[in-house]
């Protein structure tokens, strides 16, 4: 019996040193000196400016789809990128903010990025958002006062503290940029690019085991 358990405890443990030395600290991922997360969560970090984000917007279902029940995907827009101000991109993580929590983060993304990079259209005041916004089937009214919330305001201010003590550690540079429990940054390059989004899901699996 004792042999049994031993041969059945070596089965289960193969494959979890196998992914170990497999997924390599400074080669595959960097690890950010700061606490884990509460909850398990995969967030992407990007940007409605970035052709490369929306090209990742097609992987973020199956990412989702492969993600433990226990674990959620979220979003946070970036402002520092140089096409507009970092109001007008802060502006834009309030109204993405928004959009999610009416069950319209999809559409709103979808029709954000096609004005900004397909009609190349600016985004110079509130107003152009709530255009925007309206135009994926939301309220006008409800958008205006949603923008003034303390909730949603405040969740994009926690957002943007946490991105700009990353962005002063040099862990978040560019994106698109996926971290996994707050502090297990991906290295994108790093992985196999003739089977990346499996090898993308296996790397998260990974990392959502580490303290």
């Amino acid at each position: 019996m004792k042999k049994y358990l031993v041969a059945l405890l070596a089965i289960v443990l193969i494959p979890l040193s196998a992914s170990a030395e497999k997924w390599q600290e400074g080669k595959h991922y960097s690890v950010a000196p700061v606490q884990k997360t509460n909850k398990a969560e995969v967030r992407e970090y990007f940007s409605y400016y970035c052709p490369a984000c929306r090209g990742f917007e097609a992987y973020l279902p199956e990412i989702k789809k492969a993600l433990p029940d226990n674990a959620s995907l979220k979003k946070t827009h970036v402002d520092f990128m140089g096409y507009a101000s970092a109001d007008i991109q802060f502006m834009m993580s309030t109204a993405h903010t928004v959009a999610e929590r009416t069950g319209l983060g999809q559409a709103f993304s979808s029709a954000l990025f096609n004005h900004l990079q397909t009609k190349r259209l600016p985004v110079d005041k509130q107003d152009d958002l709530k255009a925007i916004y309206v135009s994926v089937g939301g309220d006008a009214s409800k958008f205006d006062k949603a923008m003034k919330s303390f909730s949603i305001v405040g969740e994009a201010k926690r957002n943007k503290k946490v991105q700009d003590v990353l962005s002063k550690g040099r862990y978040l540079t560019s994106v698109p940029t996926f971290i996994v429990n707050g502090k297990y940054i991906i290295n994108s390059k790093s992985l196999e690019q003739d089977d990346f989004i499996n090898e993308y899901n296996k790397l998260i699996s990974y990392l959502l085991t580490l303290d």
